[in-house]
């Protein structure tokens, strides 16, 4: 029997470029109200009197084990939704079911675990990661509060793919913004009124993930989902569980290697620079985050529109809106890199009001954003592999450019650049250009040319 799979809509007709704004709009909202409950925490980190660099040193170190969290978030949580959604589309309600209680059991299992193994190698992690003895008090502070919210973590950003792929994506966006509202509340509150200082951010993220996590869960277990969690299909099944995580690996392992980068480049920048130059790494990727999050959304929101096309056989459509998408991101990463060029204080202003922190962060950032430009083709060739099933290629080119070239360049430029700090900042526009044009090259010799082969045979 079919299910209500939600709204549903004809990409295959009208504007290519106005399907693939509608489709941008809302992402792009999504992910910044996402973004907000990270960044929040570091603009207010970075302005606490007399303590803001060392405390936003010492957040910046929790980032790599945050990325840890994260990747098995989608292992255990994204990779589900497509599961989900295909066994809907089919009739199949019994294996939905499942593949929803399966889901909820591993994130709760996997975030007990994480959590154990997180709070007994707390301290070497951070000190590997390039913690010092007074950067460390600091992580060591936030974290053992993050810590107590992993399983709101990810269960709130886990179940959320469920809510969506019903058909409730606008409530799924308000489970969000709901959550991060009330940490920007209660941000200053514990931070600077009850002068709990990085510790009161640490609490204000917790109790803002778990509004966010009695959302998630009391309208998966409310009237309106067709599908809810319910404990008989909460027994761990493994031929579902395997599905699960074979699906969501793609997401693991682009996550997880952004957890080995941010490692590298804070152990390097500790060894040639000090904890100086991890706050400034956090503010340089504070403003890189907030400048992607249109790119990224520009991109996906392409994806459905491309697929629908693909599989309908109008290549021509897809061919434009891979044309197009690849537009709007070259447009717009090189508006992006304008602005950070002309205005680097103003976004630095926004985490710090140090002076040598400020002056310092400036070349960093402009040697960092130096060839922003070329991640439109990055996202613009990885965004057409996934949306036409090419995931393998897709995890090739994620991977080739971390961890085949940021990784490598992070720890080889330092020793050819002068100072050696410089080398770490210049691997990200190293690997924006050779990762990005080979991604886009590939995508248009083995997949865009191809279109108009499939094309001229439908003829």
């Amino acid at each position: 029997m079919a299910v209500n799979k939600g709204h549903s809509t004809d990409f295959g007709r009208g504007s290519v470029a106005g399907h693939v704004i509608r489709q941008a709009l809302p992402l792009m909202l999504s992910s910044f109200v996402q973004l907000l409950y990270n960044i929040v925490d570091r603009i207010y980190i970075g302005h606490i009197p007399g303590e803001g660099q060392d405390a936003l040193t010492g957040l910046g170190l929790t980032f790599p084990i945050v990325s840890v969290i994260l990747a098995f978030t989608m292992l255990f949580g994204q990779g589900g939704a497509p599961v989900f959604s295909i066994a809907m589309g089919s009739g199949n309600e019994k294996k939905a079911g499942k593949v929803l209680g399966n889901s909820f059991t591993m994130l709760i299992t996997g975030s007990a675990v994480l959590t154990a193994i997180l709070y007994f190698f707390m301290k070497p992690l951070l000190f590997w990661i390039g913690a010092d003895a007074v950067t460390y008090p600091y992580a060591q502070t936030y974290l053992q509060i993050y810590l107590i919210g992993t399983s709101l973590t990810m269960i709130s950003n886990g179940l959320n793919y469920y809510i969506s792929s019903q058909g409730f994506a606008v409530r799924a966006m308000v489970n969000t913004l709901v959550g991060a509202v009330l940490n920007i509340i209660l941000d200053p509150f514990f931070i600077f009124i009850l002068d709990l200082n990085i510790r009161g951010a640490a609490i204000a993220t917790v109790i803002s993930q778990a509004l966010s996590t009695i959302l998630v869960l009391s309208f998966l277990t409310g009237q309106k989902p067709k599908f809810k969690i319910e404990l008989r299909n909460m027994k761990p099944e493994p031929a579902i569980c395997f599905e699960i995580c074979s699906v969501g690996f793609t997401g693991f392992i682009m996550q997880f290697t952004n957890s080995a980068v941010l490692t590298v480049c804070t152990r390097t920048l500790s060894e040639y620079g000090g904890t100086l130059y991890i706050g400034i790494m956090t503010i340089v990727s504070s403003v890189r985050d907030i400048m992607s999050v249109a790119v990224h959304a520009i991109t996906s929101g392409a994806q459905p529109v491309m697929g629908f096309n693909y599989g309908a056989g109008k290549y021509n459509r897809v061919k434009q809106g891979i044309r197009l998408s690849f537009l709007f991101a070259f447009v717009y990463t090189g508006l992006a890199w304008l602005v950070v060029v002309i205005f680097p204080r103003l976004f630095i202003g926004m985490f710090s009001e140090d002076p040598g922190l400020i002056e310092a962060s400036v070349p960093a950032l402009h040697l960092y954003f130096m060839a922003y430009v070329f991640m439109a083709f990055q996202f613009s060739g990885q965004s057409t592999f996934m949306s036409l099933e090419k995931n393998g290629r897709a995890i090739f080119f994620s991977l080739f450019r971390k961890v085949i070239l940021v990784i490598p360049l992070t720890i080889l430029l330092p020793h050819f650049t002068e100072p050696a700090v410089n080398g770490v900042f210049m691997a990200e526009p190293v690997s924006n250009v050779v990762g990005g044009l080979a991604s886009f090259m590939t995508m248009y010799f083995t997949v865009y040319r191809k279109l108009d082969e499939s094309s001229d045979s439908n003829h």
